[in-house]
């Protein structure tokens, strides 16, 4: 087999340098909100400690509050959601992709996430910031219904579908809180994602 081109070498370096040093600049943030708090660290401090210039941090992060919102899951969850097989009824398949996605979130970086969660719901301006991630993972979710599904888009029950799948999900999160994490988050995202497919008897 011929090696790729150069340019697609040169291309999927550039693309892993990036991931390393948004990784670097992520977790020196998550170490120095714990031992300084979140809002006595400033951006220059993170920079400092990923060796990056204050510009350099903006280019990866449009805010401090980003540093800790933005991850990598939605794309996963997205890939993992249309990879399930096409036999199952779309929460089934959702459902399993979360189970995948997680699974092997936990078991790489649980102390992060469960440090990065914390921080969203005691912060005041990082639990805006998420609410507005939260439109985000709408758009993601609707687009990826609309593929699996081949309906459009704008199919309003499309929509509809997305949102309620995210609003389940918060209220698993908020209940993984309130136990201060010592419930088991995939199996609440389950029991949500359950109570959706029974059609939400009250």
């Amino acid at each position: 087999m011929s090696s790729p081109p150069r340019t697609e070498q040169q291309s999927g370096l550039r693309a892993r340098k990036k991931a390393k040093t948004r990784r670097a600049i992520q977790d020196h943030a998550m170490r120095l909100f714990g031992e300084q708090g979140y809002d006595s660290t400033t951006i220059e401090q993170i920079a400092e400690a990923a060796e990056v210039s204050p510009s350099t941090f903006f280019r990866y992060f449009p805010t401090k509050e980003d540093v800790v919102i933005q991850d990598d899951y939605d794309p996963m969850l997205a890939a993992a959601f249309l990879a399930q097989p096409a036999s199952l009824h779309p929460l089934t398949a959702m459902r399993g992709a979360l189970k995948e996605v997680f699974e092997l979130a936990f078991e790489q970086d649980r102390a992060t996430i469960v440090q990065r969660i914390r921080l969203i719901w005691s912060i005041p301006s990082l639990r805006s910031r998420q609410m507005e991630g939260q439109v985000a993972t709408v758009t993601m979710l609707t687009a990826a219904i609309a593929e699996r599904t081949g309906r459009s888009v704008d199919d309003f029950e499309v929509r509809v579908f997305a949102g309620a799948v995210t609003g389940a999900w918060i209220s698993a999160i908020q209940r993984w809180i309130e136990s201060d994490c010592q419930e088991s988050l995939l199996d609440l995202l389950d029991e949500v994602m359950d109570f959706l497919q029974k059609g939400m008897p009250i």
